[in-house]
Protein backbone atom coordinates (compact mmCIF):
# COMPACT_ATOMS: atom_id res chain seq x y z
CA UNK A 1 0.00 0.00 0.00
CA UNK A 2 1.05 3.78 -1.05
CA UNK A 3 1.89 6.29 1.38
CA UNK A 4 -1.75 7.78 2.55
CA UNK A 5 -2.67 11.45 2.80
CA UNK A 6 -5.02 12.12 6.31
CA UNK A 7 -8.24 11.53 4.83
CA UNK A 8 -10.27 14.75 3.75
CA UNK A 9 -7.04 16.68 4.11
CA UNK A 10 -7.39 19.31 1.53
CA UNK A 11 -5.45 22.90 0.18
CA UNK A 12 -7.10 24.05 -2.36
CA UNK A 13 -10.73 23.80 -4.02
CA UNK A 14 -11.59 24.34 -7.97
CA UNK A 15 -14.87 25.55 -8.82
CA UNK A 16 -16.32 26.53 -12.44
CA UNK A 17 -18.93 29.35 -12.22
CA UNK A 18 -22.98 29.42 -13.22
CA UNK A 19 -23.31 30.09 -17.25
CA UNK A 20 -25.84 31.81 -17.92
CA UNK A 21 -27.18 28.91 -19.86
CA UNK A 22 -27.99 26.92 -16.44
CA UNK A 23 -30.28 24.62 -17.51
CA UNK A 24 -30.26 25.23 -21.10
CA UNK A 25 -28.62 21.71 -21.66
CA UNK A 26 -30.47 19.18 -23.34
CA UNK A 27 -31.03 16.40 -21.40
CA UNK A 28 -29.25 17.46 -18.24
CA UNK A 29 -31.38 16.84 -15.57
CA UNK A 30 -31.55 12.89 -15.12
CA UNK A 31 -34.54 12.82 -12.59
CA UNK A 32 -36.93 15.64 -14.06
CA UNK A 33 -36.61 17.31 -17.26
CA UNK A 34 -39.32 19.82 -16.46
CA UNK A 35 -37.37 21.40 -13.70
CA UNK A 36 -37.55 25.21 -13.74
CA UNK A 37 -34.11 26.81 -12.19
CA UNK A 38 -33.42 30.03 -11.10
CA UNK A 39 -30.27 31.43 -12.55
CA UNK A 40 -29.90 34.37 -9.92
CA UNK A 41 -31.08 32.24 -7.48
CA UNK A 42 -27.95 29.24 -8.47
CA UNK A 43 -25.54 31.96 -8.88
CA UNK A 44 -25.79 33.52 -5.23
CA UNK A 45 -25.91 29.14 -3.97
CA UNK A 46 -23.27 28.97 -5.49
CA UNK A 47 -21.13 32.29 -4.15
CA UNK A 48 -21.98 30.96 -1.03
CA UNK A 49 -20.70 27.76 -1.49
CA UNK A 50 -17.15 29.27 -2.70
CA UNK A 51 -17.28 31.59 0.05
CA UNK A 52 -17.41 28.65 2.47
CA UNK A 53 -15.00 26.86 1.20
CA UNK A 54 -12.50 30.03 0.92
CA UNK A 55 -13.61 31.81 4.24
CA UNK A 56 -14.51 29.44 6.11
CA UNK A 57 -12.81 25.94 5.81
CA UNK A 58 -9.51 27.97 4.53
CA UNK A 59 -8.96 26.46 0.85
CA UNK A 60 -7.37 28.51 -1.79
CA UNK A 61 -9.68 28.51 -4.00
CA UNK A 62 -9.41 28.51 -7.68
CA UNK A 63 -12.27 29.93 -10.24
CA UNK A 64 -12.58 28.88 -13.51
CA UNK A 65 -15.19 31.13 -15.37
CA UNK A 66 -18.40 30.27 -16.48
CA UNK A 67 -18.47 29.10 -20.58
CA UNK A 68 -21.76 29.84 -21.70
CA UNK A 69 -20.92 27.01 -24.55
CA UNK A 70 -20.41 24.36 -21.57
CA UNK A 71 -24.19 24.93 -20.28
CA UNK A 72 -23.06 21.89 -17.51
CA UNK A 73 -19.66 22.63 -16.79
CA UNK A 74 -20.58 24.13 -13.47
CA UNK A 75 -20.77 20.23 -12.58
CA UNK A 76 -16.63 19.99 -12.37
CA UNK A 77 -16.73 17.12 -10.37
CA UNK A 78 -17.47 15.02 -12.87
CA UNK A 79 -14.64 15.87 -15.28
CA UNK A 80 -11.68 14.34 -12.89
CA UNK A 81 -10.69 11.76 -10.19
CA UNK A 82 -7.92 13.26 -7.69
CA UNK A 83 -6.20 11.54 -5.10
CA UNK A 84 -2.60 12.49 -3.77
CA UNK A 85 -0.61 14.04 -7.06
CA UNK A 86 -2.53 12.31 -9.58
CA UNK A 87 -5.62 13.66 -11.18
CA UNK A 88 -7.41 11.68 -13.55
CA UNK A 89 -9.09 13.16 -16.30
CA UNK A 90 -12.09 11.43 -17.13
CA UNK A 91 -14.86 10.78 -20.11
CA UNK A 92 -17.91 12.01 -19.53
CA UNK A 93 -21.03 9.80 -20.53
CA UNK A 94 -22.38 12.86 -23.14
CA UNK A 95 -20.39 13.53 -26.17
CA UNK A 96 -21.11 17.34 -25.61
CA UNK A 97 -19.29 17.42 -22.15
CA UNK A 98 -16.31 15.90 -23.16
CA UNK A 99 -14.65 19.77 -23.89
CA UNK A 100 -15.70 20.80 -20.47
CA UNK A 101 -11.97 18.81 -19.63
CA UNK A 102 -9.54 20.81 -21.48
CA UNK A 103 -9.63 24.03 -18.65
CA UNK A 104 -9.62 21.79 -16.24
CA UNK A 105 -6.91 19.69 -17.30
CA UNK A 106 -4.95 22.55 -17.38
CA UNK A 107 -5.61 23.89 -13.87
CA UNK A 108 -4.26 20.44 -12.48
CA UNK A 109 -0.89 21.09 -14.80
CA UNK A 110 -0.70 24.19 -13.34
CA UNK A 111 -0.93 22.52 -9.74
CA UNK A 112 2.10 20.53 -10.68
CA UNK A 113 -0.35 17.07 -10.57
CA UNK A 114 0.31 14.05 -12.75
CA UNK A 115 -2.86 14.55 -15.30
CA UNK A 116 -3.58 11.12 -16.61
CA UNK A 117 -6.05 10.37 -19.74
CA UNK A 118 -7.98 7.40 -19.87
CA UNK A 119 -7.06 6.51 -23.30
CA UNK A 120 -3.31 6.57 -22.11
CA UNK A 121 -4.23 4.35 -19.16
CA UNK A 122 -5.61 0.92 -21.30
CA UNK A 123 -5.01 -0.10 -24.73
CA UNK A 124 -8.82 -0.86 -25.02
CA UNK A 125 -10.38 2.35 -23.62
CA UNK A 126 -12.79 2.96 -26.32
CA UNK A 127 -16.35 3.20 -24.87
CA UNK A 128 -15.18 3.88 -21.79
CA UNK A 129 -17.27 6.54 -19.89
CA UNK A 130 -16.66 7.52 -16.13
CA UNK A 131 -17.36 10.41 -14.06
CA UNK A 132 -16.57 11.60 -11.05
CA UNK A 133 -19.81 12.16 -9.13
CA UNK A 134 -19.89 8.09 -9.92
CA UNK A 135 -16.61 7.45 -7.50
CA UNK A 136 -16.64 7.68 -4.19
CA UNK A 137 -13.01 7.48 -2.17
CA UNK A 138 -13.25 6.66 1.26
CA UNK A 139 -9.49 6.86 1.93
CA UNK A 140 -9.47 2.85 1.59
CA UNK A 141 -10.91 1.91 -1.44
CA UNK A 142 -12.44 3.33 -4.63
CA UNK A 143 -16.17 2.36 -4.68
CA UNK A 144 -17.49 3.27 -8.25
CA UNK A 145 -20.95 3.72 -9.15
CA UNK A 146 -22.54 1.82 -12.42
CA UNK A 147 -24.85 4.11 -13.42
CA UNK A 148 -26.11 5.60 -16.86
CA UNK A 149 -22.98 7.65 -16.67
CA UNK A 150 -20.54 5.62 -16.10
CA UNK A 151 -19.51 1.69 -17.16
CA UNK A 152 -17.62 -0.85 -15.83
CA UNK A 153 -14.93 0.20 -18.82
CA UNK A 154 -14.57 3.59 -16.93
CA UNK A 155 -13.96 1.62 -13.65
CA UNK A 156 -11.22 -0.29 -15.28
CA UNK A 157 -9.19 2.15 -16.32
CA UNK A 158 -9.86 4.10 -13.09
CA UNK A 159 -8.08 0.99 -11.42
CA UNK A 160 -5.44 0.86 -13.97
CA UNK A 161 -4.76 4.87 -12.82
CA UNK A 162 -4.76 4.28 -8.71
CA UNK A 163 -3.45 0.56 -8.62
CA UNK A 164 -2.11 1.63 -4.91
CA UNK A 165 -5.99 0.95 -4.19
CA UNK A 166 -8.96 -1.73 -4.36
CA UNK A 167 -11.27 -0.84 -6.75
CA UNK A 168 -15.22 -2.06 -6.85
CA UNK A 169 -18.06 -1.67 -8.86
CA UNK A 170 -21.56 -1.25 -7.28
CA UNK A 171 -25.07 -0.55 -9.16
CA UNK A 172 -26.05 2.73 -7.86
CA UNK A 173 -30.27 1.88 -7.02
CA UNK A 174 -32.16 4.95 -6.49
CA UNK A 175 -29.87 7.29 -7.66
CA UNK A 176 -28.77 9.21 -10.78
CA UNK A 177 -25.07 8.93 -9.60
CA UNK A 178 -23.25 6.98 -6.81
CA UNK A 179 -22.73 10.97 -4.38
CA UNK A 180 -26.57 10.98 -4.91
CA UNK A 181 -26.89 9.24 -2.89
CA UNK A 182 -24.15 8.41 -0.39
CA UNK A 183 -20.70 10.15 0.62
CA UNK A 184 -18.24 10.64 3.20
CA UNK A 185 -18.84 12.09 6.39
CA UNK A 186 -14.66 11.51 7.80
CA UNK A 187 -12.68 8.60 7.88
CA UNK A 188 -14.39 5.67 7.93
CA UNK A 189 -17.89 7.23 7.92
CA UNK A 190 -20.30 7.02 4.78
CA UNK A 191 -23.37 9.15 4.97
CA UNK A 192 -25.77 7.07 2.97
CA UNK A 193 -30.10 7.84 2.34
CA UNK A 194 -32.24 5.74 3.62
CA UNK A 195 -34.10 4.91 0.34
CA UNK A 196 -34.29 1.47 -0.27
CA UNK A 197 -32.01 1.61 -3.71
CA UNK A 198 -29.38 3.13 -1.54
CA UNK A 199 -29.52 0.12 1.39
CA UNK A 200 -29.20 -1.71 -1.64
CA UNK A 201 -26.25 -0.58 -2.78
CA UNK A 202 -24.72 0.06 0.69
CA UNK A 203 -25.09 -4.10 1.18
CA UNK A 204 -23.27 -4.48 -1.97
CA UNK A 205 -20.47 -1.82 -0.47
CA UNK A 206 -20.00 -3.87 2.70
CA UNK A 207 -20.06 -7.35 0.81
CA UNK A 208 -17.21 -5.68 -1.36
CA UNK A 209 -15.09 -4.84 0.99
CA UNK A 210 -12.81 -5.95 4.38
CA UNK A 211 -13.26 -2.48 6.38
CA UNK A 212 -15.76 -1.85 8.57
CA UNK A 213 -17.24 1.75 8.27
CA UNK A 214 -19.87 3.72 10.32
CA UNK A 215 -23.04 4.56 8.83
CA UNK A 216 -25.06 7.74 9.00
CA UNK A 217 -28.10 7.63 7.52
CA UNK A 218 -30.27 10.39 6.32
CA UNK A 219 -34.12 10.14 5.83
CA UNK A 220 -33.80 12.28 2.61
CA UNK A 221 -31.67 11.47 0.01
CA UNK A 222 -30.91 14.85 -1.10
CA UNK A 223 -28.96 15.25 2.26
CA UNK A 224 -26.78 12.43 1.59
CA UNK A 225 -24.24 14.06 -0.33
CA UNK A 226 -22.23 16.43 1.41
CA UNK A 227 -18.55 17.76 1.67
CA UNK A 228 -16.59 16.55 4.45
CA UNK A 229 -12.66 18.59 4.66
CA UNK A 230 -10.01 18.20 7.08
CA UNK A 231 -9.27 22.02 6.58
CA UNK A 232 -5.44 23.22 6.88
CA UNK A 233 -5.84 24.10 10.68
CA UNK A 234 -6.96 20.21 11.26
CA UNK A 235 -10.44 21.10 12.10
CA UNK A 236 -13.42 19.03 10.42
CA UNK A 237 -15.62 20.39 8.46
CA UNK A 238 -18.94 19.26 7.02
CA UNK A 239 -20.66 21.37 4.10
CA UNK A 240 -23.93 19.70 3.86
CA UNK A 241 -28.15 20.95 2.77
CA UNK A 242 -29.43 23.50 5.15
CA UNK A 243 -32.68 22.71 7.20
CA UNK A 244 -34.99 24.59 5.02
CA UNK A 245 -33.92 22.29 2.11
CA UNK A 246 -33.83 18.80 4.59
CA UNK A 247 -35.63 19.66 7.45
CA UNK A 248 -36.11 15.36 8.63
CA UNK A 249 -31.62 15.19 8.30
CA UNK A 250 -30.80 17.83 10.84
CA UNK A 251 -30.91 15.48 13.35
CA UNK A 252 -28.29 12.74 11.96
CA UNK A 253 -25.80 15.02 11.44
CA UNK A 254 -25.27 15.66 15.09
CA UNK A 255 -24.06 12.14 15.89
CA UNK A 256 -20.55 13.15 14.16
CA UNK A 257 -18.94 14.55 17.14
CA UNK A 258 -16.67 17.74 17.09
CA UNK A 259 -17.82 19.07 13.20
CA UNK A 260 -17.87 22.81 12.16
CA UNK A 261 -21.22 22.41 10.50
CA UNK A 262 -21.37 24.27 7.02
CA UNK A 263 -25.10 24.49 6.18
CA UNK A 264 -24.99 25.08 2.25
CA UNK A 265 -28.06 25.47 0.00
CA UNK A 266 -27.59 23.74 -3.21
CA UNK A 267 -31.60 24.07 -4.33
CA UNK A 268 -31.03 25.06 -7.88
CA UNK A 269 -28.12 22.58 -8.85
CA UNK A 270 -30.38 19.90 -7.07
CA UNK A 271 -32.91 20.46 -9.77
CA UNK A 272 -30.78 19.60 -12.32
CA UNK A 273 -29.63 16.23 -10.71
CA UNK A 274 -26.22 17.38 -8.84
CA UNK A 275 -25.33 17.79 -5.38
CA UNK A 276 -23.19 19.24 -3.38
CA UNK A 277 -19.56 17.69 -4.42
CA UNK A 278 -20.34 18.29 -7.84
CA UNK A 279 -19.49 21.54 -7.92
CA UNK A 280 -15.92 21.25 -6.82
CA UNK A 281 -12.90 19.29 -7.14
CA UNK A 282 -10.52 19.30 -4.12
CA UNK A 283 -6.82 19.24 -3.91
CA UNK A 284 -4.32 18.80 -1.43
CA UNK A 285 -0.87 20.65 -2.82
CA UNK A 286 1.02 19.99 0.48
CA UNK A 287 0.75 16.62 0.25
CA UNK A 288 1.32 15.45 3.91
CA UNK A 289 1.46 11.81 4.10
CA UNK A 290 2.49 9.56 7.46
Amino acid sequence: MANMCPYGLFTHAVVRGIPETFGKAVGDNDENKEASVDLAKAQRQFGCLTGALRQKVGLQLIEIPPDPELPLSWRIEDVAVIHGDTALITRPFREQRRSEVETVRRVMSELNLTVMEMDAIQGNSEGATLEGSDVLFTGREFFVGISSHTNHKGAEVLADAFRDFSVSTVPVCGGARLKNICSMGGADTIIISNSNGAKRTLRMMEQLTDHHYDIVTVPEQSAANCIYIKAPSKRDFLLHRPAEECPDSVSAFQKLQDYTFLPTACSEAAKLGASLSSLCLLVNKKHTYF
